[in-house]
């Protein structure tokens, strides 16, 4: 195996995953290693619900996302959200549009098919998810959650056409599987800006991804019961050492799915919103007590 191994590093690929344990020295733009992030925040009652519970438990939350998709929130509910983001300076991400689990397709629904769920089926929902980005810049949003790569290629394209802002931030959905470093290069080449990882991957496999792309990754560190519900709280130092710059994120185990998400799920919506600041409030302790110097 030493070729495939030497040709890899050919590539500026790590050659394997034991050697990629090594402190990352990459971070964000105000040097920071770490930012917090909050999913499932499906509109701006849940959004108020995270900032309130941040501010009663001390939490710096950075990013809030969302997973029904921009296309089930009214124009004054995204400008809110937007609005929110702006006084609290919390990253605003909202799912684009329609994908192939809503869809009238029949593979999807099957156990092997599932695979396909994110994934826009045809030109027209490839316009639709499209469509639906360009309505969401156009309320103030600047960044967007994405699950399928020929979407992520063609926004891209139109940031550097000056279609969509330049500042839009693409961030890949953990339903995009990021699982190794060859994988990330290609989603950081097409324009992915930030990395969503599997919730399953270990330490080293994580250190490896960083060792090829210097984008911000995701990780979390609790995670939804249909994506496996890892928790991870005590891998957390390791991961914002090896990882920077990454974003923490908290879901909860033993919760519904609520996509789509509304009024019909207004209170599961708000207190599982609570509840993942509160899962984020123990883990920036545990990180506190285990990795002080972590900035």
């Amino acid at each position: 195996m030493d070729a495939t191994r030497s040709f890899l590093t050919t590539l500026g690929l790590p050659a394997g995953d034991g050697d990629a344990l090594t402190p990352s020295p990459l971070r964000f733009d105000d040097g920071a290693q770490y930012r917090i992030e909050i999913p499932s925040v499906e509109g701006p009652e849940a959004f108020e619900a995270v900032l309130e519970e941040a501010d009663r438990h001390g939490v710096r939350v950075h990013r809030i996302s969302q997973g029904s998709g921009i296309m089930l929130l009214t124009d004054a509910e995204i400008e809110r959200m937007v609005e929110l983001g702006r006084q609290h300076q919390v990253e605003v991400c909202l799912f684009t549009g329609p994908r192939a689990a809503w869809d009238i397709g029949a593979q999807v629904t099957t156990a092997s098919g599932r695979v396909l769920g994110a994934s826009l089926r045809g030109t027209e929902q490839l316009v639709y998810g499209i469509e639906d980005v360009r309505q969401g810049c156009d309320l103030g949003l600047r960044s967007v959650l994405v699950a399928d790569i020929g979407q992520l290629w063609v926004l891209a394209r139109m940031k550097q056409a000056g279609e969509l802002p330049a500042d839009l931030v693409l961030k890949v959905s953990v339903s995009l599987a990021v699982a190794n470093p060859a994988t990330a290069r290609v989603l950081a080449d097409l324009g992915a800006t930030t990395l969503n990882l599997p919730v399953d991957l270990p330490v080293a496999h994580i250190a490896a991804i960083r060792q090829a792309v210097s984008i911000p990754v995701d990780v979390y560190i609790e995670g939804a019961d249909d994506f496996g519900a890892p928790v991870r709280y005590y891998e957390l130092p390791s991961i914002v050492r090896v990882a920077a710059p990454v974003y923490a994120k908290f879901t909860v185990r033993n919760a519904p799915n609520i996509y789509p998400s509304g009024r019909h799920l207004r209170g599961v919506a708000i207190d599982t919103a609570r509840e993942r600041v509160r899962r984020a409030a123990i883990g920036v302790a545990l990180l506190k007590r285990h990795y002080p110097e972590a900035v």
